[in-house]
């Protein structure tokens, strides 16, 4: 068994099963792929993979737990790097994160700037996506970090430490009749209004879905977008009402909208920040945790990497009151 053919298994299961793929992601061959995996299947004495002619068609039951066995030994070489690493040359390396749209244009700037001031040789590589893609690239170890809000049982396989609570802001152009209501909106006044906010799956939509449900309400909801800025662009074109995340509001750049304060609508979110389970933290990773949620500094990160479940986690963390944005 060598370690090649874990990494090569775990690779074609992230190329879902595409061979051709995974040769070309790796720089090898196709035949050499598919030689590996059959030298390692039958030094097993399983199939890890099921086939219809040369062509694999699903994962088989023990593919399964043995891909998940050799994602485990694969992060703990990636490791072993680290720690060497860590030693050798402790301000040097890359960082992955994976976030959403607003997260990326609207909480993470100036905490990435600081960062980059003091590391000016850590290469960090921004990747944004949906919440499914965002934990799918954690759990395969392109991204070091998933910063997310919504979809958190999407991943299971990190430690998701909370960072901070947030909420949502009505925005509406001046001369909307919601614009005259800033003071005491109710939810119904907003339903009954065509709505412009996030897909589903994003920026905390569930918790605005819940809201309407709540008081037997169905939005009318007219248009949807990943991007704030997006949806503001909208609402200028007199679509419909804007929900947005507050912190995506820009003082100077929106003045020509109406923003109303809609905490008192819909409960608020929390964000978190996640790694992979048996991850070697360098302490640069540790420091940009501490920036983006200053209260998770690295003796309480090591404590939370101490737990069992992720049940323990939210325990170890119910006192503490989080920052609001």
């Amino acid at each position: 068994m060598k370690l090649q053919q874990l990494k090569y298994i775990v690779e074609v299961l992230n190329h879902n099963l595409n061979v051709s793929a995974t040769a070309e992601n790796l720089y090898t061959s196709q035949p050499g792929i598919s030689k590996q995996v059959r030298m390692l299947e039958d030094e097993l004495g399983v199939q890890i993979f099921g086939r219809s002619g040369k062509h694999l068609t699903h994962v088989t039951p023990a593919g399964k737990d043995i891909i998940n066995i050799s994602r485990e030994i694969l992060a703990k070489v990636e490791s072993i790097k680290a720690v060497a690493n860590e030693h050798t040359l402790p301000d040097q390396g890359k960082l992955n994160i994976a976030t959403t749209h607003t997260q990326a244009r609207y909480a993470l700037p100036n905490v990435i700037q600081g960062f980059m001031n003091k590391y000016p040789k850590v290469s960090l590589h921004m990747h944004q996506g949906t919440p499914q893609q965002i934990s799918d690239a954690a759990a395969r170890g392109d991204a070091d970090f998933a910063i997310a809000t919504e979809a958190l049982h999407l991943y299971t396989d990190l430690i998701m430490l909370p960072c901070y609570h947030w909420n949502r802001s009505i925005v509406v152009a001046k001369d909307h009749p919601l614009a005259a209501k800033a003071n005491n909106l109710t939810i119904q006044d907003v339903a009954a209004f065509p709505l412009i906010t996030y897909v589903f799956g994003f920026t905390g939509r569930s918790e605005l879905d819940k809201a309407f449900t709540k008081h037997g309400l169905e939005p009318q909801i007219v248009f949807t977008a990943t991007d704030a800025d997006v949806i503001k662009t909208y609402v200028r074109l007199g679509l419909g009402v804007g929900v947005v995340a507050s912190m995506a509001i820009d003082e100077m750049n929106d003045k020509d909208l109406v923003v109303i304060d809609a905490s008192h609508l819909f409960e608020a979110s929390t964000t978190k920040i996640g790694f992979r389970k048996g991850t070697f933290l360098r302490s640069y990773m540790y420091d940009f945790i501490e920036r983006f949620a200053p209260h998770l500094d690295k003796t309480i990160v090591e404590r939370a990497c101490m737990l069992r479940n992720q049940d323990d986690v939210d325990y170890l963390f119910k006192d503490i009151e989080l920052p609001v944005r």
